[in-house]
């Protein structure tokens, strides 16, 4: 963390990044899950990984480039995270819900690795209530206009 940072940032980084893992384990435990089977096709699990890491990757870098002040940083994890990607992390069990004839229906053919997967996805959830509200923390929200770029006339604005 660059010296200077405030708690709020420091800490939505760090919700930030345990999102990220339980994203990571996540994806391994549904890789694992489709390697038990004997229809997998390795290629498209190889490939639907290197997808996951690549974006998670980028979305470190965002959260590093935050943690230095950048607001257009901070709006990427805003609109990326807290809206697209909190929405696919909800779809499938508010489907789920909607789908279920009754609360015990929830629960049938229910496995230790599907608690397993459902545990990463909360621990990810919150993460994510974590790190956008205190992004935007009173405290934080100094940081990010006191390292915004002054525009200038003339100019093109110069993403830091």
């Amino acid at each position: 963390m660059p010296t200077g940072t405030p708690r709020a940032v420091s800490i939505a980084f760090c919700a930030l990044v345990v999102a990220l893992l339980a994203g990571v384990a996540e994806a391994l435990a549904r890789a694992a899950l489709t390697l038990e089977r004997s229809d997998a096709e390795l290629g498209g699990l190889a490939v639907g990984l290197a997808q996951r890491a690549v974006l998670y990757l980028v979305v470190l870098a965002i959260a590093i480039r935050m943690t230095h002040g950048a607001r257009w940083a901070r709006n990427a994890l805003t609109f990326g995270i807290g809206l697209f990607g909190l929405a696919s992390l909800l779809i499938e069990p508010v489907r789920a819900v909607i789908a279920a004839d009754s609360v015990g229906d929830l629960f049938d053919g229910i496995t230790v690795s599907g608690v397993g997967i459902a545990v990463f996805r909360g621990i990810h959830v919150v993460a994510v209530l974590i790190a956008i509200p205190a992004m935007y923390h009173r405290t934080a929200r100094p940081y990010f206009e006191a390292r915004a770029v002054p525009r200038t006339a003339g100019t093109r604005d110069s993403i830091r």
